[in-house]
């Protein structure tokens, strides 16, 4: 969106990335900024001691191939910022005021009247210019040493800085002219410089360059106390909301292009249409500033980032709801909406229409839920058939029940299911529940173990009654059983600075282990014939009224005739977690009996997976090893491995052998004076109730499994909800099947369709044509371009992962996206959409391996519409159809 203004309005498309305050560097970047068209790359923010090591060996400068997969293909020239990090040093050696900052510290948001800010520095006099020089100058030199060009970037300024650059520049001016004028005795020049600048010098030295693989570089330590692993787990919340925001977006942009080239007749307005989705577009952009999604701002913040989402998904609702309500009125097929909406009321007086689309470009079978205010509920199918569902009891009311529906929708196809009240004939399956009693932990050892099993077609879980804990998992498909326990644990964390370590938004600093929470836990088993849920709560003791935490653990059945594969292999766990106490961060830790000698892997952005073998620290070292998940974390042994897929961000550990742990919440307060007058203490009282799908089995099962459920968790179906209005069809009459599902849009199971929208930008795909009407002043102004469409596919799989997903798959994209209309042509474009990627030239940079070689074009599609994905490519066009 960022890149498609800048390129729209100025013709100009960067070429240079900065992350200066990120905390941490992810491996993915170097690889999206690579296929985005980006020469080099600038950190900054890296563990304090691998930052002092790589500066005293003059390291700080290396070439980034952050995908195994890709490796030179998509490499990135990656400078990391000396230990001054991105701001001006202030210390002033001739002065008791700090320096280079003329314009003092920023007041929001009223500026003094008499324009005297904090914190000015000295202004530069002809008395003070020469001792500034000097300063200057020495550190300038002393940070030469660390670098192995004689150029040095010399950042200017620091955060909130330059609110006021005429004073700033004016002071400025001055120094630099007279270091310029003295260069001699010296022995620098100095000029204003970008990134640009500064790359360019330093590529046309020549150099042999080290080569960085695709390790990334977290956790971010700032000192031996501090490490910054808190902030994967804070605002929770927000973090959820986000990736939700970002699935609906994904759903929208897709359902919105189909309209437009399926039904060039429609009688929605194209125009508010794209600003319903262009509102969603930037919430979703803007929250994941380092200081958004991060739940590293202050409350008021978040709020405004909480409303933009909120604002933005509406739109995005309303605009698939009138999509099916005019699409569904223009088919005349003897039903008429009266409305659609995004709310169900579960009503089930009037007959509810449930619409559900999926957004993936696959084929799933899933559940979604519904509430209902009944439990004799029957659910139909568009051609009156009835669909399996089951009814209960609902977790969150007492006045409600959950219907689940058993859904089989095709790629980017939505199907409608009716809900009536039950008929006798056709009733969903109605659960039963079972109360068992709740147990005393501090005294279940005293009796042998009583087992019951809950069992599927790929599992068998077995919970023990003296306990109300799970006890192992036994993988049917090979007979392996793994014991498994799960228990929710608390740190324990200080909220004074006079004593010792604290925790914020950022750290995390635990005093000592984790403490259990729970000494008591109480168990309902709702079974089904669909599917069974096993409720677990867990009280501080026997005689709690309240629960603080709850696990609520699904194992699904799936009738004969259903595709129920990923269905089946998932357990599906929900938690709820909180109120909790002050100075309080709670995990869920799963011990096993597989033998995993503390070896972890979590994925670097949902991109790919990265290896964290523990590592012993003199100080701090539980929260050392604590890694962000996004999505994906498993452990495994030679045989069988555990995966846990997450639906929002979580910091995730191995602290012992066979163990994963997962914090799921923060509640934080200290007196440190810093985080008080920025409100960055995190006291956050909210209950969160994040889930995660466990899957359990052999390295090749559960590796063709996990990307795809991911992907499943990640784009759940849409949900809207619909009532009849007039005359009711009569069932089962055999109602036209929808337009949209005519021709669905289905990719390999190691393909993703990671983009299908119309980003409306009406820059010209030749780069001197846009240039020019630009110089012209000749902007096309006004209306957005529909008729181009963005289209992203991405290989899920690494080189080498399996016999048959790793390898590389060919597409014809004129047979894959027939469903939308003609294509007429295909041009292959950067991961942003600015570059035509046959006249994208980046600069090689001369390694030991790879000393001469120029860079990889992307291979060209063929005439026939015809390309190849490779494995982790990721390939992005703009396709354009016949216009009907």
């Amino acid at each position: 969106e960022g890149h498609g203004f800048l390129y729209e309005t100025f013709g100009f498309r960067p070429q240079f990335s900065w992350h200066v305050d990120p905390f941490g560097a992810s491996a993915t970047t170097p690889t999206l900024f690579a296929l985005a068209g980006f020469n080099a790359h600038l950190i900054s923010r890296i563990d304090y001691d691998l930052k002092a090591d790589m500066q005293k060996n003059k390291k700080l400068q290396f070439v980034w191939q952050g995908s195994p997969s890709l490796s030179e293909r998509q490499e990135i020239f990656t400078h990391v910022m000396d230990q001054y990090s991105y701001c001006t040093p202030s210390q002033l050696p001739f002065s008791n005021r700090s320096g280079f900052f003329w314009n003092g510290f920023a007041t929001f948001p009223d500026p003094p009247k008499d324009g005297v800010y904090p914190n000015m520095s000295l202004p530069v006099t002809d008395a003070n210019l020469h001792l500034y020089a000097q300063t200057m100058v020495a550190n300038i030199k002393e940070r030469a040493a660390w670098f192995q060009t004689g150029e040095v970037l010399w950042p200017w300024g620091c955060d909130k800085q330059f609110f006021n650059a005429s004073v700033q520049y004016s002071n400025m001016d001055l120094l630099v002219g007279y270091i310029n004028k003295h260069s001699a005795e010296f022995g620098v020049t100095v000029q204003y410089a970008t990134l640009s600048d500064y790359f360019q010098a330093v590529y046309s030295r020549n150099l042999t360059w080290e080569i960085r693989d695709s390790q990334d570089f977290l956790p971010y330590s700032t000192e031996p106390f501090q490490a910054w692993t808190g902030f994967y787990t804070s605002r929770s919340t927000l973090k959820g909301i986000a990736r939700r925001a970002s699935s609906l977006l994904y759903a929208g942009e897709s359902f919105f292009t189909q309209y437009v080239w399926k039904h060039p007749e429609g009688s929605i307005c194209k125009y508010k249409a794209l600003k319903q989705l262009q509102s969603l577009r930037w919430a979703v952009s803007e929250v994941q500033h380092h200081d958004g999604i991060t739940g590293t701002e202050s409350p008021k913040v978040k709020d405004m980032y909480l409303n933009n989402l909120m604002y933005g998904m509406v739109n995005v609702k309303k605009l698939m709801a009138s999509i099916i309500f005019d699409i569904n009125n223009a088919k005349k097929n003897g039903e008429v909406y009266s409305s659609v909406y995004t709310e169900g009321s579960g009503k089930p007086d009037v007959d509810l229409y449930v619409v559900v689309y999926n957004p993936l470009a696959w084929n799933i079978t899933t559940f979604i839920k519904v509430s209902v205010s009944s439990e004799a509920m029957s659910v139909y199918d568009e051609l009156g058939y009835s669909v399996p569902a089951q009814v209960q009891s609902s977790v969150e009311s007492q006045s409600t029940y959950d219907l689940y529906i058993l859904v089989a929708i095709s790629g980017l196809s939505y199907r409608k299911y009716s809900i009536k009240p039950s008929d006798g004939k056709h009733s969903a399956f109605i659960g039963s529940s079972i109360k068992y009693k709740r147990r005393d932990l501090t005294r279940a050892d005293q009796q042998g173990q009583r087992l019951f099993p809950v069992v599927n077609n790929c599992y068998q879980i077995v919970f023990d009654q003296n306990t109300n804990l799970m006890h192992s998992i036994t993988d049917r498909e090979t007979n392996q059983t793994v014991q498994f326990t799960q228990e929710f644990l608390e740190y324990h964390v200080n909220g004074d600075t006079k004593k010792g370590p604290i925790s914020d938004n950022y750290l995390f600093a635990p005093n000592a282990s984790a403490v259990p929470v729970s000494k008591a836990v109480g168990l309902e088993v709702m079974s089904g014939s669909l599917m069974t849920e096993i409720r677990q709560y867990f009280y501080s003791n026997v005689t709690s009224q309240d629960y603080i935490y709850a696990v609520y653990t699904r194992l699904y059945s799936v009738p004969e005739g259903y595709d129920g594969k990923l269905l089946c292999h998932r357990i599906e766990q929900e938690y709820s977690v909180g109120p909790l106490e002050l100075n309080r961060e709670a995990v869920l830790r799963t011990s096993t009996s597989l033998n995993t000698k503390q070896l972890l892997y979590t994925d670097n952005n949902g991109y790919q997976m990265q290896k964290r073998p523990f590592k012993a620290y003199v100080n701090n070292t539980v929260a050392r090893n604590y890694y962000p998940m996004v999505q994906t974390a498993y452990i495994e042994d030679d045989t069988t491995r555990l995966i846990l897929l997450a639906e929002r961000a979580h910091g995730v550990s191995s602290q012992g052998n066979g163990q994963v742990e997962v914090m799921l919440h923060r509640r934080l307060w200290n007196n440190f004076e810093w985080n008080l007058n920025n409100n960055l203490t995190l006291n956050d009282s909210s209950v969160v109730r994040p889930v995660i799908w466990l899957i359990l089995g052999t390295k090749p099962t559960t590796n063709t499994l996990y990307r795809a459920s991911g992907l499943a968790l990640e784009h759940r179906p849409v949900v809207m909800f619909g009532a009849l209005s007039g005359d009711k069809p009569k069932l089962p009459r055999r109602l036209q099947q929808n337009s949209v599902d005519d021709l669905p849009v289905t990719l390999p199971p190691n393909l993703h369709l990671q983009t299908l929208s119309i980003p409306g930008w009406r820059y010209s795909s030749n780069h001197a044509e846009q240039v020019h009407s630009i110089h012209m002043g000749k902007q096309k102004q006004g209306d957005a371009d529909f008729s181009r469409v963005l289209l992203r596919i991405r290989h899920l799989f690494e080189v080498g992962e399996g016999p048959v997903l790793s390898q590389p798959v060919t597409v014809d994209l004129k047979s894959l996206l027939k469903g939308l209309g003609s294509v007429i042509a295909v041009e292959e474009r950067s991961l942003t959409g600015t570059w035509d990627v046959n006249t994208l030239e980046r600069w090689k940079w001369k390694t030991a391996q790879y000393p001469g070689k120029k860079f990889f074009n992307s291979t060209e599609t063929s005439e026939d519409f015809t390309v190849t994905v490779n494995p982790k490519e990721i390939r992005t066009f703009f396709v354009y159809f016949q216009v009907q």
